[in-house]
């Protein structure tokens, strides 16, 4: 008898889960990225990159700010000031600098968006 019960058992949950199968049913799987191919993909992560780079540069700048006014002379501060100040120009002017190659890099290769 107890085998029984579970033969029986087992044939309603395989039944259950095969039924979507014998229904026909499609699963669709909804793409999750905005982008419908890689070079979409890419330009999207680039454009993320340059809008947080476009975000941070000022935000670092008013940091380097507020060391400089809160150093009260101490040459420490102020060089530690000065350092995120020339790193976040740097840092910013590679990021632009970057964007306008991959602009002339496409305009080169005839690559159109």
């Amino acid at each position: 008898m107890r085998i029984f019960k579970t033969i029986i058992l087992s044939y309603f949950l395989l039944s259950f889960l095969l039924m979507p199968g014998f229904a026909g049913a499609d699963v669709i799987i909804d793409n999750p990225l905005a982008s419908d191919s890689l070079e979409d993909l890419i330009d999207g992560i680039i454009n993320f990159i340059f809008w947080v780079a476009t975000v941070l540069a000022p935000l670092m700048i008013v940091i380097a700010a507020f060391y400089f006014v809160t150093s009260a002379g101490n040459p420490q501060q102020i060089a530690t000031a000065k350092k995120i100040i020339l790193y976040t120009l740097i840092g910013y002017a590679i990021i632009l600098l970057s964007r306008g190659l991959i602009l002339v890099l496409r305009e080169i290769l005839g690559v159109t968006t």
